[in-house]
């Protein structure tokens, strides 16, 4: 089964928004713990292939977990949009 679903990924380190178009289709916030958090609903290959650009650049993946539609917080409640 390969349907969609949300994912949150974590980089080291705060990126500029320069850096949304790399991850076009994704939402990118700074969180105030120094990562850039990426999210999104995402299939498979979608989740390998932002996995592999994440690679690609030399940036240091710190954690992909999914979220289920409970876990989900409201935007702006910890965080600062880029």
């Amino acid at each position: 089964m390969n349907t969609p679903e949300l994912y949150e990924i974590r980089i080291a380190g705060h990126l500029s928004g320069t850096w949304r178009t790399r991850f076009e289709g994704l939402c990118m916030r700074l969180d105030p713990g120094g990562e850039t958090v990426l999210s999104g609903t995402l299939d498979q290959a979608a989740l390998h292939g932002v996995l592999v650009r994440i690679r690609d650049l030399g940036l240091k993946l710190v954690s992909v977990n999914r979220i289920r539609p409970t876990d989900v917080r409201h935007p702006g409640a910890s965080s600062s949009e880029v």
